[in-house]
Order: C-alpha cells, then sequence, then structure tokens
C-alpha cells in the first residue's frame, strides 16, 4: 500500500477563515497536531524490515482498544500567549475564563490554541469506533472530552462547565473520532503525515528503540523538496500491533524537536465501560451545541469538528499551491478582517494588547511584485498576510512564501 492511500483525510485547515490572529495561530497548531521529549530506552534486537514492510505494518494496525498517558512538548518558537488567545480574560474572544460572548469554556475548538506551545501531559482510552475519552491534565484541573456513542459530552473542571453535542450524522461521527478536533495521538499524526506523503518523501528504517515498555521500530521520514520547514519526522511503530507510540517532528533549522509526542504508558487492553460515562453534576452550567449554533451558525455548529476542521479544500476561495512538503494555501480574506492591518503590522486598536505583542514578535515586513506584507513566522508554518487582503501559509519558508505571492 502507498504511503498516500491510508486511512481519513489531512485537512485541518479551516481554522483559517476565523479571526485572523487566532487563524495564524490555529493553522500552526492544527498542522503540528500534539507530544514530549521522551527518552527512548534501550535498542531491542528485532528482525530487519523495510520502510515500506514498516509502512504497511501501520497501515493494517487494528488497534481499536488502548488506554494510556501520552505526553506532549510542542515548540514552535512562540512567547506564552498568557491567554490572549485563549479566550481568557481579556483575550481575543473576550469573558472570563475562557467563556465567549455566551460561548462555553468546556467548548473542545476553546482548548485549540492552548496545545500549540509548552508540555502538556494528555490521558487517552479508545474502544473502537464510538467510544473515546482524552483528557488534558493539569496542575490543580483537568479538562476532558469523551466521545459515547451518540453523545459528545466535554468538561472543564476549572470552571465547572460542560458542552454537549449529539452525533447526529455520519460527517459529525467521522469527527467525533478524534474529540480534541485535531491530531492528538502518536497514529493520528501518523495517519496524517502518510496520507500527504507521496512521492515527495523519503523512507527509511532508523534502528530500534524501546517506548512505554515496548519493542518498536523507528521509521524516519524526510522531505525530498527544498523549501520545507520539516527536517525529518521519526515514528516509533510497535513491533507487535503496528501501532505508532511515538511521533518526533525536528524542524529544517535545526535545533529542538517541535514536536515530540508519545506514549510514557500504554495498555491495549479493553477500557472499563464506565471510562466513557459522563453525567453533568449539580451546578454544573451546560452548554449544548445547538444553542452556540443558534447565537452564530457560522461559528458554531451541532457537533462542531466536522465543519471546523474537515479539511482545506472546504474553506472557500481556498487555493493549494504546489504539492507534498511545500504545498501553499491561498486564500482571499474577507474585507471586514482587518487584513491590510496585519500586513502592515499596524493592528487595530480594538485588539488586546497582549494580542498585539504576540502578533508584533512573529511579524517579519517583506515586499515584492505583489506589493508588500507581513509574513508571521514560527518555527514550523509561516503565513504570509499581503495588504490586499491575500493570504499564504504552509510548512515552507518565507522566501517560499514571497515567490507564491508574485507568482500569484
Amino acid at each position: 500500500m502507498a504511503p498516500n492511500e491510508t486511512e481519513e483525510g489531512t485537512g485541518r485547515r479551516k481554522a483559517a477563515r476565523y479571526a485572523v490572529p487566532v487563524a495564524v495561530v490555529g493553522v500552526a497548531a492544527a498542522t503540528i497536531g500534539l507530544v514530549p521529549a521522551l527518552a527512548d530506552s534501550g535498542d531491542p534486537n528485532l528482525p530487519k524490515v523495510t520502510a515500506q514492510e514498516l509502512i504497511e505494518k501501520i497501515a493494517k494496525s487494528d488497534t481499536e482498544q488502548l488506554s494510556g498517558t501520552v505526553k506532549i512538548h510542542t515548540d514552535l518558537g512562540l512567547p506564552s500567549f498568557g491567554g490572549a488567545l485563549t479566550g481568557g480574560a481579556g483575550g481575543i474572544g473576550g469573558g472570563q475564563g475562557g467563556d465567549r460572548d455566551g460561548g462555553s469554556a468546556a467548548d473542545p475548538k476553546a482548548k485549540l490554541t492552548e496545545l500549540a506551545t509548552g508540555t502538556h501531559t494528555l490521558r487517552v482510552a479508545a474502544d473502537g469506533p464510538d467510544r473515546q475519552k482524552l483528557s488534558i491534565l493539569e496542575d490543580a484541573s483537568e479538562y476532558s472530552v469523551i466521545h459515547n456513542g451518540a453523545d459528545l459530552w466535554a468538561y472543564d473542571s476549572k470552571s465547572n462547565q460542560a458542552y454537549h453535542a449529539k452525533d447526529t450524522g455520519a460527517a459529525d461521527r467521522d469527527a467525533k473520532r478524534k474529540p480534541s478536533e485535531v491530531p492528538a495521538t502518536p497514529k493520528e499524526l501518523t495517519d496524517e503525515i502518510l496520507k500527504a506523503s507521496g512521492d515527495t518523501t523519503s523512507f527509511s528504517v532508523d534502528g530500534t528503540a524501546q517506548v512505554a515498555g515496548r519493542d518498536a521500530y523507528r521509521l524516519q521520514i524526510k522531505p525530498k523538496q527544498s523549501g520545507s520547514t520539516v527536517g525529518a519526522i521519526t515514528v516509533s511503530v510497535d513491533a507487535k500491533t503496528g501501532t505508532p507510540l511515538k511521533f518526533t517532528l525536528t524542524p529544517a533549522s535545526g535545533g529542538a524537536a517541535v514536536v515530540d509526542a508519545g506514549f510514557t504508558t500504554v495498555d491495549f487492553g479493553k477500557p472499563a465501560a464506565s471510562t466513557f460515562d459522563f453525567k453533568p453534576s449539580k451546578g454544573t452550567k451546560v452548554t449544548e451545541a445547538d444553542e452556540l449554533a443558534a447565537q452564530d451558525p457560522q461559528d458554531h455548529g451541532a457537533g462542531r469538528g466536522a465543519e471546523d476542521f474537515k479539511g482545506a479544500g472546504d474553506l472557500e476561495g481556498l487555493t493549494v499551491l504546489g504539492k507534498g512538503w511545500t504545498s501553499i494555501a491561498e486564500l482571499k480574506l474577507p474585507g471586514d478582517s482587518g487584513a491590510a492591518g496585519l500586513a502592515s503590522g499596524e493592528h487595530s486598536g480594538d485588539m488586546p494588547a497582549d494580542a498585539q505583542k504576540f502578533l508584533d514578535s512573529l511579524g517579519d515586513k517583506v515586499t515584492g511584485k505583489f506589493g508588500s506584507g507581513t509574513v508571521y513566522s514560527t518555527r514550523l508554518v509561516n503565513v504570509l498576510i499581503t495588504e490586499d487582503g491575500k493570504v499564504y501559509a504552509g510548512a515552507v519558508t518565507k522566501d517560499a512564501l514571497v515567490k507564491a505571492a508574485d507568482a500569484g
């Protein structure tokens, strides 16, 4: 089976249609997905396999039941958000504790940008396509997303708020198989990469390792194209089940990994049925997805995820330039999006000061045949916003974005 024949689609870039400051981070977060620096132990002596055999082993993996702890570390080179982009008090979206304009602090999308930087510990469990649970563990609180049959629940213990959506169709069901709305396990990250690889990628087996106490092969994935910000991806694949146990993405610029994701503990047994039970306690504020859809049909929808992150191809006016690792998404922003201010570096006066400081730290003025604009850079994803309201985004260098804008 060729690498680009693995299951499920790749895109989750539809965050770009939201408020532009959030989109800059959202594109990065959705592109990288999630997990931390974990020390491999040992060098097990396993039978030799080719890269193609290892890819086929991943594709044939039928693991549907597991539980464990995943550590996530992402280092995009971003400053601390300080709540400015996650909907906290005074942040974009306003509201206290993430309760944005009548929304819910437990809404899964409200947690997305928090995973774009720093180290996080996740507890995950799965029992087939209809039952999954993902919990983000914090110092004194926990945030959980639970998919159990026809129900999707999310609960934020810090604010004592819950979000509920009904599984009303196949598209929603597909979205809820990834209840975090972004790739949250090494397998999901690996599936995304293999689906997009095609003939622009080289594969090799880079020895063996032991991850979470299990013997694993190391699959190394590298772009063949120049101009990508991705240096290499290493996936540690469980030798017995074919399940990816660890995912590490290093940038072409060198240095620490941009994404380092892996299990610290894993159990392939059937989780207890009670793992997926949830009932809001007395006093919990519950927000129904239908209520949010009624408030703002364009920003909220029953079930969420299916419309927001289904794929870049769904974005109105979006064009994908190039292919493989050097693909660039091009789209035209609405006239009221504030693109001119972002392109010039002169942000709107009603933008929170923390958000302005954050964007200023990323911006770099550029000019070309297209005119002028600003490139907002991370260690992986770069975004060029031109003064005429066009956006060019991808895991490519600044020069590649300018070249694409000139050609346009």
